[in-house]
């Protein structure tokens, strides 16, 4: 694996991490999140949050990264990622950390359709960023005359 990739995987991961953390702020969710490491704070859940969009951003670069050879193949690729964490974290791996079941059932309550869409606008701003990073260390075309 390209150390280069994985960086942009984990910088694209920050990106999106910052402006969803945003949005979370605004929901007032991050105290939520700090109950991860049991806490309360709003600032540790910003970064507990940007910890794990660091991580899931080293996944997309790992998994799907090799597959990003434009911005639109990183935008569908990353808004796909994100609508999969949003099943994965919110749905079922945060609630099962916090000691309740999968929240399936409630996935089309307000609250998560906003998370879906905080999760879809982090895994464009993912995906975007990590073509952004790599198209400039791809190999150029030679131009001949």
């Amino acid at each position: 694996m390209n150390t280069n990739n994985l960086r942009a995987g984990v910088l694209g991961g920050l990106a999106g991490g910052l402006v969803f953390g945003m949005m979370m702020a605004l929901m007032g969710m991050l105290p939520m999140i700090a109950g991860l490491v049991g806490s309360s704070s709003a600032l540790v859940g910003f970064l507990v949050h940007l910890v794990i969009s660091a991580l899931i951003g080293l996944g997309f670069a790992v998994v799907l990264g090799g597959r990003v050879h434009s911005y639109s193949s990183g935008a569908v690729l990353g808004t796909l990622y994100g609508a999969l964490w949003w099943v994965l974290g919110p749905l079922l791996l945060m609630p099962l950390m916090m000691g309740m079941g999968p929240q399936f059932a409630s996935a089309l309550s307000s609250p998560n359709l906003m998370s879906l869409l905080g999760h879809l606008i982090f895994g464009v701003l993912l995906g975007t960023t990590f073509a952004a990073l790599t198209a400039r260390n791809a190999p150029r075309p030679s131009v001949t005359s």
